[in-house]
């Protein structure tokens, strides 16, 4: 039986596509786009079809790292995870970014295996 989100597939990454993991991608370019009535700042990645609509925390987040010009965005990587944020009175599951530590990048750790890296990014559906 489908779930809710292959039923009703968006062009857009949301938190259910990350499947509880936290996620390493690179960025490749932020452009806007036209979504409803509004124009929305969307952040697109290396090697992944779908972007992600980009907020006003996740664009401060990655704008403190690398600065408030996207076009230095390109080929730095940042961090995808899910949190539980408040929405319209609502706690709901959101995307948020964070740039990776030295932890992130296996120097406090041994590196993983990259079959295993590999398998993890292949079933991420964006």
């Amino acid at each position: 039986m489908p779930s809710i989100n292959e039923a009703f597939p968006s062009n857009y990454i949301k938190a259910a596509d990350l499947k509880g993991r936290q996620v390493t991608v690179k960025m490749d370019r932020a452009e806007y786009e036209q979504i409803g009535n509004d124009r929305k700042l969307i952040l697109y990645f290396v090697g992944k079809e779908k972007g992600m609509v980009l907020n006003k925390t996740n664009a401060n987040n990655i704008g403190n790292a690398y600065g408030d010009d996207t076009d230095n965005w390109r080929d730095q990587e940042i961090i995808l995870f899910e949190a539980m944020v408040d929405f319209q009175g609502k706690t709901v599951p959101a995307i948020r970014v964070r740039v990776p530590a030295a932890k992130d990048r296996g120097l406090t750790q041994p590196p993983k295996p990259p079959q295993m890296a590999n398998q993890m990014d292949d079933d991420i559906p964006f």
